[in-house]
């Protein structure tokens, strides 16, 4: 009885031994686990994209902005004080109404030199007539003659002078006042004021603008147009511009001008179109949208789960050459529907080959290191 006990314990040991020694070579066969950088991109989908010819209306983002031959800066003329600013942002003026008073004491001080330049004047004459009458009688020399006609025009011309620089100041010479009106020197709008009443003002050598006036009755509209898209412009060709102000407005114009500088950083050109501004609708700094009918460029289309929106900054996820993902900005165009499935125009920040990640991008981070 005992030897049987004891066989089925060895039994019983030998088989413990064995089940351990099958668990521990299957531990031991067991595939290694899928790498983190593996399970964090499940999901991701790439494609490759390459650009296309897209014959289409280009749009092309831009703002109104004041003919820079139309506004006037007005500066004091003179240091003094403003007491008298009649004018507020927006509103509209005409040539020649008052834009503000200043009072200055340099009206007083130009006023001495001329009547100081006056008193000398009438020194100068008296001496050149008391000489003529001793030349006369052999009393002077000739060349003493001529210096005191010398003296004399001297002094003449010196009243003069004053004089003019009391006028320059919008005084009269035989005037008391010591205050000047600031007038518009063109109708339009004030688009901005510099001053307020009470202010002290310095000289023109280091002025601050009091108001600045814009002609609005023809405006510019100005966009930043990329390199690509010069072959679908011209000078003189008819374009669209919308406004977001105005969604139901249509306006038309011309193409003015395209720049010959290239912005180096964004590397687009400056296009121009002047419109006639009816009614001053076009305010400067507004919204708008040059739209050029029959444009040919060459775009990406990616579909719109590629794109993110972080504010107002967009961007794509890239496969780098070393499997990780790098985020890069893009500037995205008009979305529409093509073959049932949404696509956003890609403007810039992408070059051909490029492998963008059109699912999963949201799940991605930038890589900030190995």
């Amino acid at each position: 009885m005992k030897t049987s006990i004891r066989i089925k314990s060895a039994s019983l040991v030998l088989a413990i031994a064995a089940g351990f020694t099958l668990s521990t070579a299957g531990c031991k066969e067991a595939p290694p686990a899928a790498p983190a950088n593996q399970q964090a991109n499940v999901g991701v989908e790439t494609t490759t994209v390459m650009s296309q010819q897209n014959i289409d209306s280009l749009d092309v983002p831009a703002h109104v902005m004041a003919d820079p031959t139309k506004v006037v800066h007005i500066y004091p003329p003179l240091s003094g004080r403003i007491f008298g600013l009649r004018v507020l942002p927006g509103q509209e003026v005409g040539k020649g109404d008052v834009i503000a008073m200043l009072e200055s004491s340099d009206v007083a001080l130009a006023r001495t030199d001329f009547q100081k330049a006056k008193i000398e004047v009438l020194r100068a004459d008296r001496a050149l007539a008391r000489g003529k009458l001793l030349l006369q009688h052999d009393v002077l020399s000739q060349a003493d003659y001529a210096e005191l006609e010398a003296t004399d025009e001297i002094a003449h011309s010196e009243v003069e002078r004053a004089r003019q620089r009391i006028h320059e100041l919008g005084f009269d010479e035989n005037g008391v006042s010591d205050q000047v009106a600031l007038r518009a020197p063109i109708s339009g709008a004030i688009l901005d004021v510099g001053t307020a009443t009470g202010e002290m003002q310095r000289s023109l050598d280091n002025a601050t603008t009091i108001a600045t006036i814009a002609n609005l009755d023809t405006v510019w509209v100005s966009g930043d147009v990329f390199e690509r898209d010069l072959s679908s412009l011209k000078t003189g060709s008819h374009v669209q511009v919308l406004v977001p102000a105005y969604p139901d407005t249509k306006l038309t114009g011309t193409i003015a001008n395209i720049s010959d500088a290239l912005d180096p950083s964004t590397h687009t050109l400056k296009l121009r179109v002047v419109l006639v501004n009816k009614g001053h609708l076009l305010k400067p700094e507004m919204f708008a949208t040059i739209r050029i009918e029959g444009a040919s460029r060459r775009v990406y289309l990616l579909p719109e789960t590629a794109v993110l929106h972080e504010g107002e900054k967009t961007s794509v996820f890239l496969l780098n050459s070393q499997g990780k993902f790098d985020q890069h900005p893009v500037q995205t165009g008009r979305t529409f529907d093509k073959a049932g499935v949404r696509q956003v125009e890609i403007l810039s920040g992408l070059n051909d080959g490029d492998k963008v990640v059109t699912v999963g991008g949201a799940l991605l981070r930038p890589v900030t290191g190995d």
